[in-house]
């Protein structure tokens, strides 16, 4: 990326406090008399990350004006649907590493996962029934819905080298936005704010859960192993025609069309060099470079709508930091 990310140290130190609180509901919440679902779970939770959909709802919580600690079971909900979709998704498209180790499925077999994965969903409701707020369990029973529809439409696009950049961007909306719009909106549904300011915070969440997602994407074929904690070429591999691939074919000539079209059918890492040098040939990470930013521009413009404070500053902050990350 052109420019170094933003500063994260400020939105850390900001809601450290509330983080630390999240955790405790998580550590709290986890608990099973079943060993297996005790190791398995804090397996993946413990693996680390950003931790930043949480981290969203909390932010939009405080910048929206709320003063108690309901956000803090709230966040933990959508750390748990989030954790519940990488072990299903690392099962599905047969992953070996994440965040720089082991898959959960690689260590402890499908079975396990996907398991694992079904006790978190149903704790999470569990902890949404604790909310006693219908408008909460509408909105994330309505996202985990969607979320599902998501990657029944990416499993369809697998190895499918007609998929367009539109099918793509419905699939990411669905499969990666849909979690950061549900928490962003229930920062604004936990305070009563107005109709459009409750939609301007969701429309936040669907622009930076798109930006991030995108940039994801620019990773997969430019960053190394290392630094991502998982394979370069992962997508190619799978065969999953991402934003980079589609507009590569459709800029490409057509060589460079059929190369990558066969990449795609086939699968696998053989031809990801190749892949790579089309793809840098043919400005297709700029252009989904561009599209990020783009977006994360949009998502910042919906901030307008709360009144200014530090907890939207940092919202603006994590926009920003999307689109110029480089893991």
């Amino acid at each position: 990326m052109a420019e170094n990310p933003p500063d994260l140290d400020p939105v850390l130190d900001l809601c450290r406090h509330d983080m630390a609180a999240v955790d405790a509901v998580i550590r709290d919440r986890l608990s099973s008399e079943v060993v297996l679902v005790n190791q398995l779970s804090h397996y993946i939770i413990d693996a680390g990350g950003k931790r930043l959909r949480p981290m969203l709802a909390l932010l939009a919580a405080r910048a929206c004006g709320y003063e108690g600690t309901t956000h803090h079971l709230l966040a933990a909900i959508v750390e748990f649907i989030h954790t519940a979709t990488l072990l299903h998704d690392d099962v599905v498209d047969e992953s070996e590493l994440r965040r720089g180790r082991q898959t959960a499925n690689a260590l402890f077999g499908n079975a396990a996962s996907v398991l694992v994965g079904d006790f978190l969903y149903s704790r999470a409701f569990e902890m949404m029934v604790d909310v006693d707020d219908m408008r909460v369990m509408a909105i994330l029973a309505n996202t985990t819905n969607v979320i599902a529809e998501g990657e029944v439409m990416q499993l369809m696009n697998v190895h499918d080298a007609a998929t367009t950049e539109q099918r793509y961007l419905e699939v990411i909306q669905c499969k990666t936005a849909k979690l950061f719009e549900a928490a962003t909106r229930l920062g604004a549904v936990l305070c009563g704010r107005s109709e459009q300011e409750e939609q301007a915070m969701a429309n936040y969440g669907v622009h930076l859960g798109t930006a991030f997602q995108l940039i994801d994407d620019v990773l997969d074929y430019s960053s190394d192993s290392e630094a991502m904690g998982k394979n370069v070429g992962d997508d190619l591999a799978e065969g999953k025609p991402t934003l980079p691939l589609i507009y590569a074919m459709a800029q490409g000539n057509e060589a460079q069309a059929t190369l990558i079209s066969k990449a795609i059918e086939q699968g696998g890492y053989d031809m990801i060099n190749e892949v790579q040098a089309v793809i840098h040939q043919t400005g297709a990470l700029e252009y989904t470079e561009t599209m990020a930013q783009a977006e994360a521009e949009q998502a910042i413009n919906q901030l307008a709508h709360l009144p200014d404070s530090e907890y939207r500053q940092a919202l603006e902050t994590l926009a920003r930091f999307s689109v110029h990350r480089s893991t």
